[in-house]
């Protein structure tokens, strides 16, 4: 009951050794490994509680950061952190028997969190399979739904709700021509160890802000001194920009 807390439906279902207290993504990764391993020991094995399941969600929330909370890492140690998972990720899964038939969908838990100069709804997203259009940019307008609906389609689901049902998949993204060329894991450019001092801006706030889960820091105060503390200490965080089109007749 510890890897879900408040959660009995799950026992069995979680891994136990996953994003425990003060494990970093890079952390994570490596249960991910150990655990990935068995499952492709047992990769022909007719009882399928020992083969890989069909589907899996993953959590890699250190990119949420501790702001500038002194003695923590810092902002980018721990967002460089968190993309060096999910390339070892990606790596080991591209180089397994698993990869013909995977796909991997990322993406950002709080689109509405980081706004930037174009819209605050947007966020980034990320399909990794071998029948994706390498090297290119859908810039198609998906939403998280469409991110399911597409993740229904591949594993033969029924439709859960009316947000999926009305998503349009992500077909633009796909092709038909596999390329099962895998991937190779890019080293960090920066110090994933680096440390935040009491200098750093937003020091004493970080201090008093709840990290002890997602989501507990206020949002916009965090958001400002992460901001600066990337950006410049004189480098306003720009304000959300929501657009909209409205069509009359």
């Amino acid at each position: 009951m510890e890897a879900a807390p408040g959660a009995g439906g799950l026992l069995g279902h979680v891994s136990a050794d996953f994003k425990k207290p003060g494990m970093r993504d890079t952390d994570n990764a490596k249960v991910f490994f150990r655990e990935f391993d068995e499952y492709e020991k047992h990769f022909d094995d007719p009882d399928p509680g020992k083969r890989l399941p069909n589907f899996m969600v993953m959590s890699l929330p250190e990119n949420h950061t501790r702001g500038t909370t002194p003695a923590a890492f810092t902002p980018v140690a721990m967002v460089a952190s968190n993309d060096l998972a999910v390339g070892h990720i990606v790596e080991r899964v591209t180089h397994s028997r698993y990869w013909p038939e995977t796909a991997v969908f990322i993406i950002e838990d709080d689109a509405q969190d980081g706004p930037d100069h174009v819209d605050a709804h947007r966020t980034v997203g990320l399909v990794i399979s071998p029948y994706i259009h390498r090297e290119t940019v859908d810039s198609t307008l998906y939403t998280t739904s469409s991110m399911l609906r597409t993740i229904e389609l591949l594993l033969g689901l029924p439709l859960m709700s009316q947000y999926d049902a009305a998503a349009a998949p992500m077909y633009k993204s796909f092709g038909v021509k596999p390329d099962l060329t895998p991937y190779a894991v890019r080293p960090a450019e920066v110090d994933l160890n680096a440390k935040n001092t009491l200098r750093a801006y937003g020091a004493r706030r970080s201090m008093h802000m709840d990290f002890s889960d997602v989501d507990r820091a206020p949002a916009q105060a965090l958001n400002e001194i992460l901001w600066r503390s990337v950006k410049g200490l004189n480098s306003p965080m720009p304000p959300p920009v929501r657009r909209y089109s409205f069509a009359s007749e």
